[in-house]
Parts: C-alpha cells; structure tokens; sequence
C-alpha cells in the first residue's frame, strides 16, 4: 500500500488530497494544528499527526514520528496569504514574520526532513506554490508580500531538487482555486485542481525533478 504524507491537511487543497489519496486505498499521514482538524482526519480513516510549522519542536516531533517511513508522496501545503495589499504597500514587521516564517522558514525545516523520506521510496515531494510566486510571468504587484513569500519556496523548493538522488521534487501552481483562500469566484473547485496534481505527481518521471508546474501539467516560469 502506497503512503502519502500532507502537511496541512486541516482545509482546503491539504484536506482534499488527503481525501483523495485515501478514496483511492492510500494510506495517509496527514497533518494539522487543532485538536477538532485532527479528529476530522482521523475519522476519515488517515493517521493524523499534530504539528505547527512553525514551531520548532513540532518539526522536530514529526521528524521523530516518521523515522525511517517510506513516503511514496509527500505534500508541504502549510501556506499564509498576509494582507491583499493593491500595490507596494510596505508590510509590518509583524505581518511579514507571520507570512515569511510560515511559507519559508517552515518549508526550510521541513523538506530536509521529508526528503530522506521520500528517497527511501523514490517517491515524489511537492510544494503548493503561486503562479504569483513566478517572476519571469509577473506583471502586477498586487498582494506583494505573499508573491515575494511563494518567489522564495520556488528556491527552497529547486534547492531541495539538488539534494534529491532519487526523489521528483516539483513546486506546484494549483490554479486559482475555490478554498478560503482563492475566494468563491475562483476558477476552479477544489476536486478538479488536487485531481490534476496527482496526475502529473503520478506521470511525473525524474526529468521533472526541480520543475515548477501547473495543477495541468504546464511548465511555468521561475
């Protein structure tokens, strides 16, 4: 039986693929912080582990927990918006901490554990990332702290990719995506958008390793 490991699994895209993998005779490792998130994960049958990223002995907790796992997929889906600024309006330092620990520094302290993980399975590690993340492609500066956020787990993500011998390390753009986050006139429901990352996680051979894409499959610019 294939195992998949969600890192924030609470809402959205998180729960969705621990949903999913599970649906389909996974069996899944899923992550969240509150108590009720936990048991709602549990009861769908995953085995559900406490954990803030960013906490140190959280990270350090899981890193205990999962010694010597065979991940066949692992998921960083711990991710913070920050405000919706319109233009360059010059974050507090309060804000930029929160959004910056939690979509860097957590993945920092993370994916090194996660990767050995997943290379005792040749499996695949993914990031969820923005297109809003992608400079190559930027043309507005809107909500620009969480743009410079995802810009830096692109790095962290190819960085990763380097240190991989036989895991398919992949930054993803999920779309615009119907969740707390992308809002109810998003584009895409949930289903449609994690349905697509498992198709490309699952055809993805080591060619992709270090490649940011598209819940389609599309190559985007770094």
């Amino acid at each position: 039986m294939p195992t998949a490991l969600i890192i924030g699994a609470s809402r959205g895209i998180g729960r969705e693929f621990a949903r999913q993998y599970k649906a389909d005779g996974w069996r899944v490792i899923a992550t969240a912080r509150k108590s009720e998130d936990l048991a709602e994960l549990t009861a769908h049958g995953c085995e559900a582990l406490p954990l803030d990223v960013n906490k140190l002995n959280d990270c350090a907790g899981l890193a205990w927990r999962l010694d010597d796992e065979k991940i066949d997929v692992a998921i960083f889906n711990a991710g913070l918006l920050g405000p919706r600024t319109p233009s360059m309006q010059s974050p507090e330092q309060t804000t930029f901490d929160e959004v910056m620990h939690t979509n860097v520094l957590a993945a920092m302290r993370i994916l090194p554990l996660l990767l050995p993980l997943v290379e005792n399975a040749a499996g695949k590690l993914a990031v969820l990332s923005s297109d809003m993340g992608s400079i190559g492609s930027r043309n507005n500066p809107q909500v620009w702290l969480y743009r410079a956020s995802k810009a830096a787990v692109n790095s962290v993500l190819k960085d990763t990719s380097l240190c991989a011998q036989s895991a398919t390390c992949i930054a993803f753009h999920p779309g615009w995506v119907q969740t707390d986050m992308g809002g109810p006139g998003a584009q895409l429901t949930v289903d449609v958008s994690v349905a697509g990352m498992r198709k490309v996680l699952a055809e993805s051979s080591r060619e992709k390793n270090g490649c940011f894409l598209s819940y389609s499959g599309t190559q985007l610019d770094w």
